[in-house]
């Protein structure tokens, strides 16, 4: 009678990819989720920062010059 033992996490993993079982089938798929959650709420966090920068500079290049200032060509800017 032979015995069916469980594989040890140091062993090599089934599926062939030559990795320890801890480091390939074997792994804690809830790390990876919090790491994917943690990855989308940088990347929001990236992307509303960038798209408030663009508003911000639109609104500034279109509200033309504050009253009082003049245009000096030579300089190329408002005085």
């Amino acid at each position: 009678m032979s015995r069916h033992t469980k594989p040890g996490r140091n062993d090599l993993c089934a599926c062939g990819s030559g990795k320890k079982r801890k480091n390939c089938c074997d792994a804690k798929p809830a790390s990876q989720r919090k790491s994917r959650v943690l990855m989308a709420v940088v990347a929001a966090a990236i992307i509303g920062g960038v798209a408030a920068g663009v508003l911000s500079f639109r609104e500034a290049s279109s509200a033309g010059p504050a009253p009082g200032k003049v245009w000096s060509p030579e300089h190329g800017h408002y005085h």
